[in-house]
């Protein structure tokens, strides 16, 4: 396993049982409450005890500190870079942790004050309630590093209305609250002043029960008014490049739509998308593409297979060089290779997406009885160790 910077005696994730209410704290706010192989572990671990729990009715997740969670934690995948699998175990167990996020049979409501970016946002985005400010910012930018869209959002992605789910997972562009509600990816705005009040009065509700915890809600929560140059707005220009066969030519189309006039929200975004990794981006439009005709697992699995493709560098090693240049040297000066969408390969990238045999892939328990089966404890890769 790649080693983790832990600050000794922290507990990252607090678990408290308030009476029938359960709340989960991600506890590391100077690291912006990133995803070890600790948090994954620990999350998983109380929402299987509290699912099991039949005094446990409402879920409560939140940060600490000015995130909610910026996502993956880069500098334990490059520091394990050098050894095959290092962050095997973490990948997987949080796949699987997605599923069960997804699919938890308790009431869920996730406070979101803050960043909340790639896998921190697998904590939001599923939940039966998730409640957001005017602090929130969102935002799935694997591909910019030569990663690709996962912890469920290629699935997630993919079933937005017209063409958002490429858009948002090829620019990595930002939304806030109000438009994380429009988009359907959050449930509620709550003005960020009153979210400790809301907390306060979820707590003393006591129950988890699913229209009085919207009730309980909705007294904070106001109605979202789009600003007028949301990139939401911009729907029709976004279908109509996104919507293209391939990367390339989704580029030539954007490109077409920035010489109009009125689109210069445009040329900031294509700067951007034009500097990110091109296996990267191929991967990612493929996978979203996929998720469509996907169900949860089948997304699951596939992202697992392309996580673990991508950090033994199967076909190139961009996603180091795009965290050397992002976080460790922070150059923003990445050399990708292959240097352009041309000089990569179709072929290289199908071998990204080949399944693994049966007993390796992410075991994604089909049947209600052994729901939380399938852990990582029981596969090959840790048996075999």
């Amino acid at each position: 396993m790649a080693q983790e910077v832990v600050i000794p005696n922290e507990e990252v994730v607090l678990g408290e049982e308030l009476d029938n209410v359960r709340l989960i704290t991600l506890n590391r706010p100077r690291q912006l409450n990133v995803i070890s192989s600790e948090v994954v572990s620990l999350v998983a671990d109380y929402l299987e005890k509290w699912e099991k729990d039949n005094k446990a009715e409402l879920i409560i997740i939140k940060g600490a500190g000015r995130a909610f969670s910026a996502g993956g934690d880069l500098k334990m995948f490059y520091d394990g870079r050098k050894s095959r699998d290092s962050c095997l175990e973490v990948v997987y167990r949080m796949y699987w942790l997605c599923y069960h996020i997804h699919t938890y049979k308790k009431t869920q409501v996730a406070l979101v004050h803050g960043i909340s970016m790639g896998g921190g946002a697998s904590l939001m985005v599923p939940m039966k309630f998730s409640v957001v400010t005017e602090k929130t910012v969102f935002s799935t930018p694997e591909a910019s590093i030569g990663f690709h869209t996962d912890c469920g959002f290629s699935y997630i992605h993919s079933h937005l209305p017209g063409h958002l789910g490429e858009y948002l997972a090829l620019t990595g562009a930002r939304l806030n609250g109000k438009e994380l509600v429009a988009a359907g990816l959050a449930t509620h705005f709550v003005p960020s002043e009153k979210l400790p009040e809301l907390e306060k009065r979820l707590i003393s509700l006591n129950s988890g029960d699913k229209n009085a915890v919207k009730s309980a809600i909705e007294e904070f929560s106001v109605e979202v008014q789009l600003d007028e140059d949301s990139v939401l707005n911009k729907k029709s220009i976004i279908d109509e490049c996104f919507s293209k066969d391939s990367v390339a030519e989704i580029i030539k189309s954007f490109e077409a739509e920035a010489s109009k006039e009125g689109n210069g929200w445009i040329g900031a975004v294509l700067k951007g998308l034009k500097r990110s990794s091109p296996t990267g981006l191929k991967i990612t439009l493929r996978s979203i593409r996929d998720g469509r005709k996907q169900t949860l697992p089948e997304s699951l699995k596939k992202e697992f297979r392309l996580t673990m493709n991508i950090l033994r560098a199967s076909i190139s090693e961009d996603v180091y060089e795009g965290i050397r240049a992002l976080t460790i040297d922070k150059d923003n000066a990445p050399k990708w290779e292959p240097s352009s969408l041309d000089k990569v390969e179709d072929e290289k990238i199908d071998l990204v997406f080949q399944p693994f045999k049966e007993d390796l892939e992410v075991q994604i328990p089909e049947k209600e009885e052994s729901r939380w089966h399938g852990k990582y404890e029981t596969t090959p890769y840790a048996t075999s160790k």
